[in-house]
């Protein structure tokens, strides 16, 4: 029998061989229903959600994730894509948070915008994520 810990590694693993976001989504959501409280696997599912187009589910997730761990800026991301794509409001409140944060941390400005590149490869006209992009690291707020 695996370990939550090792199906979410495996996971992770096969997201990084490329394996498609909606053949990932039943894996994380199993781990999300035995782990409430893991921060990393509702994070993952909320991107997961997002980039198989399903913001309504992504925007439930990144919730759980930012109430989980308010300072985890890829949840906060997740969550203002999630917001923009459900015409919610509040998108600036949550990208200041994450700007605030990533300007206070190199290593996690790297790897949000990582992460970004990775969401255009896989969906390469998404709009949203473009968005929240600009505004964290070209300060347009249109």
């Amino acid at each position: 029998m695996q370990t939550l810990e090792t199906r979410f590694e495996e996971g992770i693993a096969r997201y990084k061989d490329g394996t498609d976001a909606a053949e990932l989504l039943p894996t994380f959501k199993e781990i999300c229903q035995q782990a409430p409280k893991n921060s990393a696997a509702q994070t993952c599912l909320s991107w997961l959600y997002l980039l198989a187009d399903k913001p309504n589910a992504a925007f439930k997730a990144a919730q759980r994730a930012v109430k989980l761990a308010p300072r985890d800026p890829q949840a906060r991301v997740n969550l203002a894509i999630a917001m923009l794509e459900t015409g919610k409001s509040g998108v600036r409140e949550q990208v200041d948070q994450v700007g605030q944060v990533l300007f206070a941390v190199d290593e996690l400005k790297a790897e949000i915008q990582e992460n970004f590149e990775e969401g255009l490869r896989r969906r390469p006209d998404w709009k949203s994520l473009k968005r929240i992009q600009a505004w964290l690291f070209e300060g347009q707020t249109d």
